[in-house]
């Protein structure tokens, strides 16, 4: 068991991490254990992406980073989850499929003094798609490369292992282009977490207190919560931020529960002595081995000396502007209006604050301006400071 040191500074490297609303990044300060690092599942998917050998002695840089939370019937080596797993997420057959439930950005500043942001970015945005794709809902950028991809490595005579393999990374690299072009940033860093893991990390921690506006029972998630604040924990947990059929905003409620989770998770890092039981500490390095993958290049040691002092009021979760929740579309069903003028203007705005043309004037504002207003009047942002009242 590492000593009283080492487990202080990687306890306040966790509280930074969920801080910085790094769900899947909890593991990230234990990767700096070398035996835990042996376990953490790698892929190549930031292209051209290498680092030098020195990079960390460089000095700080700013750094974007893709979090995908995966809507995946296996565990990140690929492998089913058991038939009791299963049933226990009423998540249904492992059948392959694997679209993308949940995706954030988060931008760290290279200046330590000054605010990072986690921008979420709805599942059923409906955006042009890289790779020639078309127009679809974003969450299945990652399923439709990883199915072309996998067809194409089968015709060309590919075992089962190459095709699983080489077909997720390119799933995987089709996400992060489809996001660099529709924010106009561009990803540094790729970290991704599976239902079962994401699971495990809340018993792990002992669960986490959200709070909700309203009861809710919801056949389709299994989500049956009481109104007013609680502690959810493991197959609950799950359900909680899964639940979007019955939510008066569908998909953007479900955004805002998610980011509500992520404070409540950092509340209860911070409050309740996860950090100093090595028992809890334990099976927060087994789940999160065993259900996060990274990019192949990302030095989470230099990175965790970066955010180590990061603290909850320097990050702030918002969604990106959106229009219509109903969309129509032709094959495609009820989607979410997205404008991507719209949204890559609000993340310069993030990084560079509002520009003049957002002053009121008294003259009729441009619709892009009318976006912003509205996101900034209608969606409070969410701090790692407090556990706000959801749907």
């Amino acid at each position: 068991m590492p000593g009283p040191r080492v487990l202080a500074f990687l306890g306040r490297t966790l509280v930074a991490l969920v801080s910085a609303a790094l769900l899947a990044a909890i593991g990230f300060g234990w990767v700096t254990y070398r035996s835990a690092a042996d376990n953490v599942v790698r892929d190549d998917v930031i292209v051209g992406g290498e680092q030098p050998p020195s990079a960390r002695d460089l000095p700080r840089t700013e750094q974007t980073i893709l979090l995908v939370g995966l809507d995946s019937r296996t565990d990140a080596q690929g492998n089913p989850l058991p038939r009791e797993v299963l049933d226990a997420l009423r998540a249904g057959d492992s059948n392959g499929e694997q679209n993308t439930d949940t995706m954030m950005v988060v931008h760290i500043p290279a200046d330590p003094a000054a605010k990072a942001f986690a921008v979420s970015l709805p599942r059923d945005s409906y955006v042009d798609l890289a790779g020639g794709f078309g127009t679809h809902k974003l969450n299945s950028a990652y399923s439709r490369a990883k199915v072309s991809a996998a067809n194409d490595l089968r015709a060309n005579g590919a075992d089962d292992a190459t095709v699983e393999r080489e077909s997720v990374t390119a799933g995987r690299r089709n996400l992060i282009a489809t996001v660099n072009a529709l924010t106009g940033l561009t990803i540094d860093h790729y970290a991704e977490i599976n239902l079962f893991g994401f699971s495990e990390i809340t018993k792990a921690v002992g669960g986490v207190p959200v709070c909700l506006n309203a009861p809710v029972h919801d056949n389709y998630s299994g989500a049956d919560f009481a109104a007013g604040p609680q502690t959810l924990q493991g197959v609950d947990a799950l359900k909680f931020v899964r639940q979007r059929h019955g939510l008066p905003n569908g998909d953007l409620d479900r955004v805002r529960r998610q980011q509500a989770f992520l404070a409540g998770l950092a509340n209860q890092l911070f409050s309740s002595g996860t950090l100093t039981d090595p028992g809890r500490i334990s099976d927060l390095v087994d789940a999160l081995t065993k259900a996060v993958v990274l990019d192949k290049n990302w030095d989470v040691l230099s990175f965790a000396s970066q955010v180590a002092g990061l603290t909850g009021d320097h990050i702030e979760f918002s969604t990106i502007p959106t229009g219509r929740i109903n969309l129509p579309t032709p094959n495609d069903g009820s989607a979410v209006e997205v404008d991507p003028a719209q949204v890559r203007a609000f993340v310069q705005g993030l990084l560079n604050g509002p520009p003049p043309s957002t002053v009121d004037t008294g003259t009729p504002p441009d619709r892009t301006v009318v976006v912003r207003k509205m996101a900034q009047e209608t969606e409070t942002p969410i701090t790692a400071g407090g556990v706000p009242c959801v749907n």
